[in-house]
């Protein structure tokens, strides 16, 4: 009795997650669910503005990282801006 109980255990610990992964790994569950659902969180026209707001935040960062690199270094920040 005791060996048949640590079977049915072992297969059930090993099925669920393998169950679980199939199920989320459908194409079809992907494309319903999560990807509907982010097209409703971000239209791809908010998409556009946000995607600038990031290019210019990158651009902002990397101006303020060579400032500070310069001024590390001893060499004289060109004034921009």
């Amino acid at each position: 009795m005791g060996v048949k109980i640590e079977i049915f255990r072992m297969i059930l610990y090993l099925s669920f997650p393998v169950a679980m992964f199939w199920i989320s790994n459908q194409a079809e569950y992907f494309e319903e669910r999560v990807v509907k659902r982010q097209r409703e969180l971000l239209p791809p026209e908010k998409l556009k503005v946000e995607k600038q707001r990031l290019e210019e935040l990158k651009r902002k960062l990397r101006l303020q990282n060579e400032q500070k690199m310069l001024t590390l270094y001893g060499v004289a920040p060109e004034k921009s801006d």
